[in-house]
């Protein structure tokens, strides 16, 4: 059966948001944001270079870290990425893969690939399936047209993930067939949420038009995954983002949501970077901005 839930009924369960960093006094700020495990995702290096990622993120004191499916299928041959992780003392968290969800003469095959990765993500110690979805032509998509097999095949993998062990979440995205707000809410609203969960990202929900504290407040309780990103508009290079606290996402209001909650997975830095022209900052320098942000706002990363 389907069980599903309305944007009425989720608004009834949320809690109110905090105000801006700069509207809050330090002391309220400190203490609820210094509980939360905060982890980075690999894309911010290429992803030939994934293991100075790993090392970089362990040194800056994340809890956990996130890559792609692919890059963890690529890592078989040598041995897998386990022990790099066991190596630095940092957890994967989670797998980003990618399912077409427009085309239903691929279901069959999408729900292998998701099987698949399912497998490998578990076998690497994550936890969290982030399921993408598919990039379509937005200039002539229309997202009625799709919404049906969408979600048909939303259910359907997401029942194949759960019961490899691991926790799916869907994960909206500029560019893809689930990008605008509406889009967004029209697809939580329908998808099962006994398997299904939301793996909101707040960077690509700026990105997109939609006030991503609303967004995340409206599905919180579905929220057991994060994307914590950061958007400014201006490099193109870092897909227009930046690191946390010099983009216009309210970050400590985001995480003041977060605050208290126990998810299954974890809130993610994630800052994109061109691996064919990246920006002239070092990812790990880019990577420690946004973690001298959260230690500013009071957030406690490992020593």
């Amino acid at each position: 059966m389907n069980s599903t839930l309305s944007r009425r009924s989720f608004l009834s369960r949320t809690v109110v948001g905090a105000a801006a960093v700069a509207a809050l006094p330090e002391s309220l700020l400190a203490s609820p944001l210094s509980n939360i495990p905060i982890g980075y995702t690999g894309i911010t290096w290429a992803n030939s270079h994934i293991e100075d990622g790993i090392v970089t993120c362990a040194k800056l004191g994340f809890y956990g870290f996130e890559t792609f499916g692919d890059v963890l299928v690529q890592w078989e041959s040598q041995g897998g990425l386990e022990p790099v992780l066991r190596r630095n003392n940092i957890p994967l968290i989670s797998g980003y893969c990618t399912l077409n969800l427009t085309d239903a003469t691929r279901r069959q095959e999408t729900l292998d690939k998701a099987v698949s990765w399912a497998k490998l993500i578990k076998k690497t110690g994550g936890r969290i399936f982030v399921l993408g979805p598919n990039p379509v032509p937005r200039d002539s998509y229309v997202f009625a047209d799709h919404k049906a097999n969408i979600v048909a095949t939303l259910n359907e993998a997401s029942k194949a993930i759960v019961d490899q062990g691991l926790t799916p979440v869907l994960h909206q995205h500029t560019g893809t067939c689930v990008e605008t707000r509406d889009e967004t809410y029209a697809t939580l609203d329908a998808i099962d949420h006994t398997t299904l969960k939301f793996g909101p990202d707040v960077g690509q929900l700026t990105k997109g038009g939609s006030n991503a504290v609303q967004v995340v407040k409206d599905y919180l309780p579905l929220v057991q995954h994060m994307h914590l990103k950061d958007y400014d508009g201006k490099d193109s290079r870092l897909a227009y983002y930046c690191p946390l606290g010099q983009g216009k996402v309210d970050v400590p209001a985001i995480l003041q949501l977060m605050a208290g909650r126990k998810i299954s997975g974890m809130v993610m830095v994630e800052l994109d970077n061109d691996s064919k022209n990246p920006s002239p900052v070092a990812p790990a320098e880019l990577a420690g901005e946004s973690q001298a942000y959260l230690k500013k706002i009071g957030v406690k990363l490992r020593a």
